[in-house]
């Protein structure tokens, strides 16, 4: 059953009030997510509902290592899946540049889409290989040419407008997404954190603050995916292909849709 979702955000609420009695309220930064209630609560999230810090980040790494891993080939077909296009069922939306480009033209050659490994396959250098390398909930098709300019770098604000980027921006090391890929970009960095804790032979990932991270096991920045996670929650395009990758896939969930608020309880 496709979770319910119950959002109040904060800064709209401060805006509504200060319409009703009349206030001038100065120019906020982005207001953490407020409490999100969901239909897993009670099952799927009963052993991590009401924790914080450390002891939450335990225990949704716990509950989400729990999952079914695919192959690197099996990807193709599953993005077609998760990612379509609501408008047209030929067609996958790329990450980053928001282009609808039909399923067909999945390859590397100008013009193609491919598998955008959000959470960089060398930091950590764990490459293709099925676990981190293969996690659809970190792997997003792409526009080649995009995913290229892309490469490895980490992410934070600023730079030159990326072609065919839909406003995505970078400079020499850092990427700056379009804004509506903003908080998918941080969840998904952020689920990979907390998936792969350095327990089951891979590298322990995690962000932090640094940019030029390498092939350390690092991708920052930390401050700004989390501005990104705020200013850009969940939508219903992202929720859908959680529930996607939980009912048919991997058997496992994103919290950071589910909960955006466990992004500021836990970091």
């Amino acid at each position: 059953m496709p979770a319910t979702h119950i959002r109040r955000w904060k800064t709209l609420a401060l805006t509504t009030s200060a319409v009703l009695v009349g206030l001038t309220l100065p120019t906020m930064t982005a207001t953490p997510a407020s409490a999100t209630t969901t239909a897993y609560d009670s099952t799927y999230y009963k052993n991590a509902v009401g924790k914080t810090g450390s002891s939450l980040k335990s225990s949704l790494h716990t509950i989400i290592s729990s999952q079914t891993k695919i192959s690197y080939s099996a990807v193709w077909n599953a993005l077609m899946v998760t990612d379509q296009d609501p408008n047209n069922s030929n067609n996958v939306i790329l990450l980053y540049s928001g282009i609808s480009r039909a399923k067909s033209l999945n390859g590397g050659d100008v013009g193609d889409w491919n598998r955008e490994h959000v959470w960089a396959k060398s930091h950590g250098d764990f490459g293709e290989v099925t676990g981190p390398g293969t996690d659809l909930h970190h792997l997003r098709p792409a526009d080649v040419q995009v995913n290229s300019i892309r490469g490895n770098k980490d992410f934070d604000n600023g730079g030159s407008t990326v072609s065919g980027g839909g406003g995505s921006l970078t400079d020499s090391d850092s990427f700056e997404p379009r804004d509506a890929d903003k908080g998918d970009v941080a969840r998904m960095i952020l689920y990979m954190a907390v998936r792969y804790d350095g327990g089951d032979g891979f590298a322990d990932l995690e962000p932090n603050e640094k940019v030029n991270n390498g092939s350390n096991p690092y991708i920052g920045k930390l401050s700004v995916l989390k501005e990104w996670s705020d200013e850009d929650p969940p939508s219903a395009f992202e929720e859908k292909r959680n529930q996607v990758i939980y009912d048919s896939y991997q058997h496992n969930r994103n919290p950071f849709i589910d909960h955006p608020e466990w992004v500021d309880a836990i970091w």
